[in-house]
């Protein structure tokens, strides 16, 4: 690998829509930095990577973690310079429930990830992605209000709109933020929300993240 290579951040990458754009990504000749909490599902992934003649770097860490993520942003500053792209696929989802009955544990938990991690985070990739002149890529899901999604649905709309508020302020000097609205997947997350669903009838990750990433690149 030459310092000229893309390189590519996916928080999230282990499964669903995050791992679909490593191996995409990992195809086009694009070096992954996956970062997930899951080892064993990190592992699968680089396996599958490798076989298809790709490279990958895992990172097994917690992105809630905010020493974690200094020492992940260090690393990659001492040893590429910089991101071409950060890819966010991050997201926690806690139980569905009626807005009144909302356990305060949960929503704080999804609030401390969905928020405040993507916060700490924007903070500190942006100067790699200016490095580069890259791109940072979140995904929207435009679920607040519906019933029973009064915790996925805030915390997620916060994280969007913490993204389009970076996405402004960096119009004309980057990183570009870019922010896509994936169809409906077969994802683990969604057969938590749906379960029983027909998932034949979904929009394979695979094909999903080839799409988005065609408009992107």
């Amino acid at each position: 690998m030459t310092e000229h290579d893309n390189i590519a951040l996916i928080t999230g990458a282990s499964r669903g829509l995050g791992a679909a754009l490593a191996e995409t990504l990992a195809a086009r000749g694009w070096h992954i930095l996956a970062v997930a909490r899951t080892t064993g599902a990190l592992e699968e992934l680089d396996d599958r990577i490798r076989k298809a003649g790709g490279s990958a770097t895992l990172a097994p860490m917690d992105v809630g973690e905010p020493q974690a993520m200094v020492q992940m942003v260090r690393s990659v500053a001492e040893r590429w310079g910089g991101l071409d792209l950060w890819a966010h696929t991050a997201i926690r989802a806690e139980p569905l429930a009626p807005a009144a009955h909302i356990d305060a544990k949960d929503f704080q938990k999804a609030v401390d990830l969905n928020i405040i991690a993507t916060r700490g985070l924007i903070t500190l990739i942006e100067p790699l992605l200016r490095a580069r002149k890259g791109t940072a890529l979140f995904f929207d899901d435009k679920r607040g209000g519906q019933k029973f999604f009064g915790n996925y649905g805030a915390t997620k709309a916060g994280q969007i709109a913490l993204a389009q508020s970076w996405q402004a302020e960096n119009a004309t000097l980057g990183p570009r933020v870019v922010i896509a609205e994936p169809a409906p997947m077969p994802t683990a997350l969604r057969a938590r929300f749906f379960p029983g669903e027909d998932r034949a009838r979904l929009t394979p990750c695979k094909a999903e993240a080839e799409r988005i990433l065609a408009d992107l690149l």
